[in-house]
């Protein structure tokens, strides 16, 4: 039986939610981010509980077919963005409908009406926030985060980085080597 989570984005609500599923004597056979797949049935009541559990800690046990479709949109995009090393050679459109099993425009539709962003808006979102990530690490240059989070051009990333944070990269990266100067004449 598959259970789906809602604002389950880490390794560590991965673990909490396991501890859940044990402390309601549930066997998982995968905790992933946003589902989560149990040998058996969920009694009523030990849906309840879990419910109630889970919502302590801020998450949220789903139970209708749109909210469920949304949030597994969003955990593949994030998990693809944020945790794997190479994004998926497809494109975001066929990568998202094969992995989820349903047509694309209707999985954009839904997500579109009910998030007021498109699934393009929540990719773009989401790889400005891991190129903020890769460039405070300093670990790559301006060229490798653009070929990583598969971008055309470094233009072509730079471009959405100041639409979406006011910024260039190169001063966004300097505004933390500005903060940790600061913070050595203290």
């Amino acid at each position: 039986m598959k259970l789906y989570i809602k604002y389950m984005v880490s390794l560590r609500c991965k673990m909490m939610v396991k501890e859940e599923l044990k402390n309601l004597g549930l066997h998982h056979v995968m905790v992933d981010l946003g589902v989560v797949e149990i040998l058996e049935n969920i009694s009523p009541e030990q849906r309840a509980l879990l419910k109630r559990n889970l919502l302590k800690s801020g998450l949220h046990l789903l139970d209708d077919k749109r909210s469920i479709i949304i949030e597994s949109i969003k955990n593949l995009i994030i998990e693809m963005i944020h945790y794997s090393e190479e994004l998926p050679k497809l494109n975001y459109s066929d990568y998202i409908s094969e992995k989820l099993g349903y047509d694309y425009t209707y999985l954009a539709n839904i997500f579109s009406e009910v998030k007021g962003l498109t699934i393009q808006q929540f990719i773009i979102i989401h790889k400005i926030e891991r190129a903020k990530e890769l460039l405070i690490y300093d670990e790559l240059t301006l060229t490798e985060i653009a070929y990583r989070l598969h971008y055309s051009s470094v233009a072509h990333l730079s471009n959405q980085f100041k639409k979406i944070t006011g910024l260039t990269p190169t001063f966004y990266k300097q505004l933390k080597d500005k903060r940790k100067q600061n913070l050595e004449d203290i």
